[in-house]
């Protein structure tokens, strides 16, 4: 008999399921070999992820040829376009509902929040050869340069490079990617450092979720209008990857399944190849809407005046300062920290604050971000996809 082969998206929705439910009930000496196995997969990733930037953006890069430039400012634009309108969309709904659902003075309720540690036996540091930054400029400037000078070794050093990336996260990212998402739901569940959090801002994260959900229609729909494809088919395609941001909570983390959806709903490998790791770092479009609606809550807890002009340089700068956010979890916010004093005018305290009620719903805001990759990944498909030259099949995922 042939072995069942079960979806991966089923698959992670029963780690997602079994992490609550053993939370309930596992001894913490048991959920910490759990969360030993998830602090070393974790730093795997960690030291991946800027390898898997450079295999796939470079020869990406090279073999759009005379078309990068173009591909690259496309993108970006694209990705600042829909980060800054979805944190002004954001702005203004919650502006106009908050006030009827938040009780001034009431923000020294995530003040108390605390939980059983859980934490791993040992780790093991593997530290990254470079940072995410770092991976994305070398990989625009060897990637113009090998594209410009027609380097076929460098080409096909990148080439081979992608494939054994690609070869790694097919074999070993993959297939541990449930086992790591359990361990995240268990661990979140033994401590119990949610529930203070969604039981006090319970209608605001509703609320944010549901935003979260009519941005990507929103955008999909938007994305349809150039590739012509059903957009709620196209969404559906892309829920795997959706479901992996929930329980990784990192946008670079979830990079191997988001490019494997995005080319399942028609995009080019070379397109897709190319956007997908750019936008996992650039498109912070479900993280804007979130921070945004964050500081309008806690502004309104601390009955403090909610100026238009001042959110809108906020939201303006941050889609800048998001390019600098690393795809781990909470790296948007970090990011966010220094536009919420300056423009806000956020204490320490209140950034303590922010935090807090960020990391709550951190994943729904990166689950957010990585779908809308694929609708980015359409638009640009629809300019640029048919004067690409096809990846080799021994080089496809």
């Amino acid at each position: 008999m042939k072995p069942i082969k079960i979806n991966l998206l089923v698959q992670i929705l029963l780690a997602i399921l079994l992490g609550i439910l053993c939370g309930n009930f596992f001894p913490v000496w048991l959920a910490q070999v759990f969360q030993t196995f998830n602090a070393i997969f974790s730093q795997f990733l960690g030291f991946l992820i800027p390898l898997l930037i450079v295999g796939f953006v470079t020869p990406a890069i090279a073999e759009v040829g005379d078309q990068a430039g173009k591909v690259l400012v496309v993108t970006v634009a694209l990705a600042y376009l829909s980060t800054t309108l979805s944190g002004l969309g954001a702005f203004y709904f919650s502006s106009a509902l908050f006030p009827s659902l938040v009780t001034p003075n009431s923000a020294t309720a995530l003040e108390n929040v605390s939980g059983v540690a859980v934490d791993p036996y040992f780790t093991i540091q593997m530290p990254p050869l470079m940072d995410v930054m770092s991976a994305l400029i070398l990989s625009f400037i060897i990637g113009i340069a090998a594209s410009r000078l027609k380097a076929p070794y460098i080409k096909g050093f990148f080439s081979e490079l992608r494939d054994i990336i690609s070869m790694t996260i097919g074999k070993v990212i993959i297939p541990l990617l449930p086992l790591y998402i359990f361990g995240i739901f268990l661990k979140m569940t033994i401590t119990g450092e949610v529930t203070p959090v969604l039981s006090t801002f319970a209608r605001i994260i509703l609320i944010i979720f549901g935003l979260s959900i009519v941005l990507l229609i929103i955008q999909f729909c938007i994305a349809a209008l150039f590739s012509r494809k059903n957009p709620f088919k196209s969404l559906i395609t892309m829920l795997p990857a959706y479901f992996t941001a929930l329980g990784t909570q990192s946008s670079a983390a979830t990079i191997p399944v988001t490019l494997r959806q995005t080319v399942k709903m028609g995009v080019s490998e070379d397109i897709a190849g190319f956007t997908i790791p750019l936008c996992a770092t650039i498109h912070m479009s479900g993280s804007c809407l979130k921070i945004v609606c964050c500081a309008v809550a806690l502004m309104l807890m601390q009955g403090k005046a909610i100026e238009p002009g001042m959110f809108i340089g906020f939201i303006c700068m941050m889609g800048i300062a998001m390019v600098a956010a690393p795809g781990v979890p909470g790296g948007a916010i970090m990011a966010a920290l220094g536009l919420l004093a300056s423009f806000l005018g956020f204490t320490e305290a209140d950034q303590a604050l922010m935090i807090a009620l960020y990391i709550a719903m951190d994943s729904f805001g990166t689950a957010c971000n990585v779908t809308g990759d694929g609708a980015i990944s359409q638009i640009v498909d629809r300019f640029f996809g048919n004067h690409l030259n096809p990846i080799p099949k021994e080089a496809r995922m």
